[in-house]
């Protein structure tokens, strides 16, 4: 994850169970407001929710918040990309698989089109 590499600069994560959103705010270098739009964008980021409709998040939802903000702030990807980003990691890219392939097609009928013409 994104939590050692990417945002040294962001204070170490403490070993609570529940962060608030302030907290998660200073933790992640993310106004609370931000936060709160991002929770409509990414499926994946739901805190709890508790009296009050008061948010609580949790440690995995901290290191998801510091992916997506190395995602968007760091990376330049858009909302759309980092959403993409974040639903195809850890699934091998199909597309990849499939252009490697038609290269390799290409690269044949080079061949085959190169020993005609010799």
């Amino acid at each position: 994850m994104l939590e050692a590499s990417n945002n040294n600069e962001l204070p170490v994560i403490p070993g609570k169970r529940y962060f608030t959103i302030g907290e998660v705010s200073e933790l992640c270098g993310v106004k609370p407001h931000v936060l709160r739009y991002w929770e409509q964008e990414f499926t994946q980021l739901k805190p709890v929710k508790r009296r009050g409709n008061r948010r609580y998040y949790q440690r995995h939802d901290v290191v998801l918040i510091r992916e997506i903000r190395g995602l968007l702030y760091e990376q330049g990807f858009t909302i759309g990309g980092a959403r993409h980003q974040l639903e195809n990691e850890g699934k091998p890219d199909e597309s990849n698989q499939d252009k490697k392939q038609l290269i390799r097609e290409m690269l044949l009928e080079l061949e085959e089109l190169h020993a005609l013409l010799a």
